[in-house]
């Protein structure tokens, strides 16, 4: 892949993953496990302790990345192999962090990714400011997945070859 489009793709990437810092965050920054979890008994216990640590995990990898895509961006040379690592890494973390929780919180039922509908699918009700982070933060997510799929495995092919040559 040509440096300027990594160098762009990494910038994209970088803006996006900010975008879903800053809705993660406050989220987590305000809200409880009792708080949401209320009086609702112990599913929601359940559910909302998993949830809380899934969106942890997201966000711990997207700051991460972003400063990895910062550091690689300040760089006065442009280093082509970290940045395809870094945009690499972006996808096998975050992208994945959010599509495959640990704790399978919710789950992408991808017959809806065609109508118009929200894909995501939860075990158990949330409260609505738990649904909107999670929804909202799923729209950064679907761009990066398809912005960065060629990372998905084409990367690590080419690494592969070129290190048996």
């Amino acid at each position: 892949m040509p440096s300027t489009n990594v160098k762009a793709l990494a910038e994209s990437t970088r803006e996006k993953l900010k975008g879903a810092v800053a809705q993660l965050e406050p989220f987590l920054n305000d809200h409880s496990l009792s708080q949401l979890a209320g009086e609702e008994g112990e599913d929601a216990v359940i559910f909302y302790k998993g949830l809380l640590a899934d969106l942890r995990h997201l966000l711990v990898y997207s700051e991460v990345s972003v400063e990895k895509l910062g550091v690689l961006l300040r760089r006065p040379n442009f280093d082509m192999e970290f940045g395809e690592r870094a945009l690499y890494e972006a996808y096998h973390q975050c992208v994945n962090a959010f599509f495959y929780p640990k704790n399978e919180c919710y789950s992408e039922d991808g017959r809806y990714a065609y109508t118009g509908q929200d894909a995501i699918r939860f075990r158990f009700k949330p409260v609505r400011e738990a649904r909107n982070v999670v929804l909202g933060v799923s729209k950064v997510f679907e761009e990066l997945r398809d912005d960065l799929a060629y990372y998905e495995s084409d990367y690590m092919t080419q690494r592969r070859m070129q290190g048996s040559k």
